[in-house]
């Protein structure tokens, strides 16, 4: 029976267009330039394990023809809709006090600082969950085996108990060999609010 269900933020609950913000990244970076060491800045910053300022300066580095405010701009570009719907689903089902509900998102200061602005109910959204956790604040992401662990431990979980929403296949792979059941699900053809519907067999016991 589940007893708890993780999810993930992005394309499950807010809309990222993480096609068009390669493209304008490319159509501003070049993409020859844009080599591994950006990756791991771009990894180190999701864990916060560089500030937001340091962040900033390693891409102007990169890229002095960038300013500061086109750096945060295309960062913060794949970052699109929040549907309150979705908020109206996470609240039947919180009401229902059937399911621990937790949160576990790869999520950057720019980012959630943007969300916090622009999306009006964010306060409203989070305190659904039981236990939210972003991977800038806690220092581990994902597909890392390390942060399932965490997040299993720090709410005394057993994986065979737990269902994990996440828009990402390496994601899912790695909470698959933990033991969680899991729905990767597709945003271009799914939605969150189908849950129920779609996952009936795990849920019908509920």
């Amino acid at each position: 029976m589940i007893q708890a269900i993780i999810f993930d933020f992005g394309n499950v609950f807010i809309d990222l267009d993480i096609e068009g913000a390669l493209r304008k990244t490319k159509n501003l970076i070049p993409y020859d330039k844009y080599s591994s060491s950006l990756v791991n800045i771009n990894h180190s910053y999701e864990m916060g394990l560089i500030s937001t300022e340091e962040f900033i300066a390693a891409y102007l580095d990169y890229f002095p023809n960038l300013t500061k405010i086109e750096v945060m701009n295309i960062w913060n570009f794949m970052l699109k809709d929040f549907p309150k719907y979705r908020l109206e689903f996470l609240k039947r089902l919180k009401l229902s006090n059937l399911y621990q509900l937790i949160l576990l998102s790869n999520t950057n200061e720019l980012h959630i600082n943007w969300i916090r602005e622009h999306v009006p109910f964010y306060n409203e959204f989070k305190n659904c969950f039981d236990s939210f956790y972003l991977s800038h604040e806690i220092h581990l992401r994902k597909p890392n085996r390390d942060i399932f662990e965490y997040v299993l431990s720090e709410n005394n979980l057993d994986p065979s108990e737990c269902f994990f929403i996440d828009d990402s296949k390496d994601n899912i792979n790695t909470a698959q060999n933990i033991g969680l059941y899991t729905w990767n699900i597709d945003p271009h053809t799914e939605d969150i609010t189908q849950m129920l519907e779609k996952k009936s067999s795990l849920f019908e016991n509920s």
